[in-house]
């Protein structure tokens, strides 16, 4: 899992809070965190890759917000690797990964390994943090009409930029002026924590006010089709705020024992004895979050699959063929079933409005396309229903 205790165990002079659930059943601990990401990673995969069945489509443009979730199921899978092989040493090499604890120690592999992998992990579901961010951010834009491809360079210079910056600050802070050395007072763990939990906090904060403006945006966007707000406009913007919601509900469910165990931590870090008797009680929380953490973190990359694409089946075709990636498009592509796990509806053609030019339409669908369900059965359900879709 992603935690700043994976660097903080890397110092030989390490806290007792640190030392605490690190030493808590370190080979229970390391085969949780390897089960859970090995699953998480195969059906991650398994989610993203092409079903049989399931006929290609051109799609004739692609979409930043589809781009930013297929970046965010990247670096959860590379941070799932990362767990996998740093569990795998830790229990393969327990004897290497002991001489992590000798202080002044001549052999500096067992350092290197635990501060590499460490900062592998966290550099990964950092940017994974930004990049949820920047999906809020350009999915309010696109309603806003005020973002596109163009947009995606922005994102990938803030977020790489900003994840890089904030690993690579709060390593140097917590190292200074050596590894033996780290960790002598919390002027060295602080900041190190505060750069960790930044932007996690920031999706936490930001993303449900972006994510309800959005959705304020796109029922003003269907009201102003066609002058009204039919049941089945109604229907497609609770669609997209519930996408929405459930987006949110896996971030809060993965990552709420984080911030839980780190406040039980930080707490028992302020108190001259953590082994005394009052303290059972919240010891034994934080051990028990800990684990928590090591099931919930990796787990993250399959539950944001199924949030953003829904369940995509288990009939996977591994059969060559050139294929067009299938972004948002509403304006030359036909309802059915998708060739490739997409967070958007697709749409035949643009209705032709009476009461708003057709390049306003086709922006306003192309927008409310983007933020739409990839959901056959929703598809086909609006297809009948609405007399907005049956133009499409």
């Amino acid at each position: 899992m992603a935690s700043p205790r994976l660097e903080t165990y890397c110092c030989p002079n390490r806290d007792a809070a640190t030392q605490l659930v690190m030493n808590f059943q370190p080979e229970v601990f390391c085969g949780v965190c390897i089960g859970s990401a090995s699953i998480s990673l195969l059906l991650t995969i398994l989610q993203l890759l092409p079903k049989k069945g399931q006929s290609p489509r051109k799609m004739p443009k692609a979409s930043s917000s589809s781009t930013i979730l297929l970046l965010i199921s990247i670096c959860d899978i590379l941070g799932g690797l990362g767990m996998i092989f740093r569990s795998s040493v830790w229990l393969g090499f327990p004897g290497f990964i002991a001489n992590i604890s000798v202080a002044n120690g001549t052999d500096v592999w067992p350092s290197a390994f635990c501060v590499g992998s460490a900062m592998w992990i966290q550099l990964l579901y950092s940017a994974g943090f930004w990049w949820l961010f920047c999906y809020a951010v350009d999915s309010y834009l696109v309603v806003r009409r005020s973002a596109g491809l163009s947009t995606i360079v922005l994102y990938h210079m803030m977020t790489w930029g900003l994840a890089v910056m904030l690993c690579v600050e709060g390593i140097a802070l917590l190292y200074y002026p050596s590894l033996s050395s780290c960790e002598n007072g919390l002027e060295h763990a602080i900041p190190h924590y505060i750069t960790t939990y930044a932007p996690l906090l920031l999706v936490l904060v930001a993303n449900p006010i972006l994510f309800r403006r959005t959705v304020s945006a796109v029922a003003s966007l269907l009201k102003g089709r066609q002058g009204i707000y039919t049941e089945n406009e109604r229907r497609l913007g609770t669609e997209i705020q519930m996408r929405f919601f459930k987006i949110m509900l896996v971030f809060v469910i993965c990552w709420s024992p984080n911030v839980i165990n780190e406040t039980l931590l930080f707490y028992l870090e302020l108190q001259p004895n953590i082994n005394e008797m009052p303290l059972k009680n919240l010891r034994s929380a934080a051990l028990i979050t800990w684990i928590i953490m090591g099931v919930l973190n990796p787990m993250q990359g399959f539950l944001f699959t199924l949030a953003f694409y829904g369940w995509t089946g288990w009939r996977v075709d591994l059969k060559w063929r050139k294929r067009e990636i299938p972004w948002e498009s509403m304006s030359s592509s036909t309802v059915g079933e998708n060739a490739y796990p997409s967070p958007v509806n697709y749409q035949s053609n643009i209705h032709d409005s009476k009461k708003i030019s057709a390049t306003d339409s086709q922006q306003t669908d192309e927008a409310i396309s983007m933020l739409s369900e990839a959901n056959t059965s929703s598809d086909e359900r609006l297809t009948r229903s609405s007399p907005i879709y049956q133009g499409w």
